[in-house]
């Protein structure tokens, strides 16, 4: 009877589901604290000033180890806020050498004028965000911005990286900052028509396959990019639904997979356009 105990227990072990493989990906939302407690890299808050004495926003940056200077990329949170998955992606940049600003777009919103932290649900912080306006957000990127572009490690070069709403406001970003290098879109709504025009930085963009209520603004985008003859490439990935670089574990394999190809290419990408 033991014996049959044990080779049931060993079978069990067997066909439990293994954990996704670690990869040169950001980590999930599931192992992002873990992640960050371990990450040998320079992380601090500071406070970066708007003007007309509106509340500072408080910023998460992630330093990268090299001796040159970096190219600095700005973090587009979802509409979750700062959180601890978008302080791990923060870090992931810095490991690939670059630095890595992300805002906490709630900066004041919250209780008390508090930001993400001070939000008593995630639910709530949703609520706030969706509550930012497009000229306030443009507002709030470009104070983050002047204050990038003063970091004594960085190279002057700035792009953005946004997920969800964040990647909605990355694209719209480069068609509000002309000294934009470069953006990078995951699984965020397109600009309508009539902003494409001012967008000068190149343009990517990762969408999942499941994710049909941002996928419909994709090729709109993609006919007006063309037209005008700027830089917009697009990769999307057979089900893969919305957020898949958060939720890795999700969706059978395929948002890992889409994960695994989007961040070398994001990368990649800024690697190009931040020298």
């Amino acid at each position: 009877m033991l014996a049959g105990l044990l080779l049931v227990s060993a079978l069990v072990v067997q066909s439990t589901p293994a954990a996704p493989a670690a990869a040169n990906i950001p980590p999930s939302e599931n192992t992002a604290r873990a992640a960050l407690e371990k990450s040998p890299r320079h992380g601090e808050y500071v406070d970066v000033k708007q003007s007309g004495g509106a509340v500072p926003i408080r910023t998460w940056v992630s330093y990268p180890e090299r001796k040159d200077k970096a190219g600095v990329v700005i973090v587009i949170q979802e509409v979750f806020g700062l959180s601890d998955w978008l302080r791990g992606v923060a870090d992931r940049l810095a490991k690939d050498g670059f630095i890595a600003v992300a805002p906490d777009m709630v900066s004041g919103l919250g209780p008390n004028g508090g930001g993400t932290d001070s939000v008593p649900s995630r639910d709530d912080v949703v609520k706030l965000v969706h509550g930012i306006s497009p000229e306030e957000a443009i507002t709030r990127l470009n104070a983050v911005r002047d204050w990038a572009l003063k970091i004594p490690a960085g190279n002057g070069k700035i792009g953005t990286v946004g997920f969800c709403w964040g990647g909605a406001k990355s694209f719209a970003y480069a068609a509000a900052q002309p000294s934009l290098a470069a953006a990078v879109v995951y699984y965020g709504t397109s600009p309508e028509d009539a902003e494409l025009a001012a967008i000068r930085a190149p343009v990517l963009g990762f969408y999942g396959g499941d994710d049909a209520r941002v996928d419909a603004t994709v090729p709109p985008a993609e006919a007006g990019m063309r037209k005008l003859g700027k830089f917009y490439e697009t990769h999307t990935y057979d089900g893969a639904g919305h957020g898949f670089l958060r939720d890795q574990e999700g969706r059978d394999g395929a948002n890992l997979k889409a994960s695994t190809d989007a961040w070398p290419r994001t990368i990649a990408f800024f690697n190009e356009k931040l020298k």
